[in-house]
């Protein structure tokens, strides 16, 4: 499911996505590609810009096990 972010001012999409969706890795880029012409719009959005959030797993992916002794 989609949801529709309205911007406020000074926001960028970095802001946007750690407001929306509490992170910014793997899930800008993803708001991008979802949103063409988006970037088109400058690093500092228009304030009232629309933007559609895309539905994105928001859960952390598990970091790699570190074995310190074998």
């Amino acid at each position: 499911m989609t949801t529709i972010y309205t911007t406020r001012q000074g926001e960028t999409v970095d802001l946007a996505c750690q407001a929306f969706y509490g992170r910014t890795a793997d899930v800008t880029e993803s708001v991008l590609d979802f949103n063409p012409g988006l970037s088109a719009l400058g690093a500092v959005l228009p304030m009232g810009t629309r933007i559609v959030m895309p539905a994105i797993d928001v859960r952390p992916k598990a970091r790699p096990l570190i074995k310190l002794y074998e």
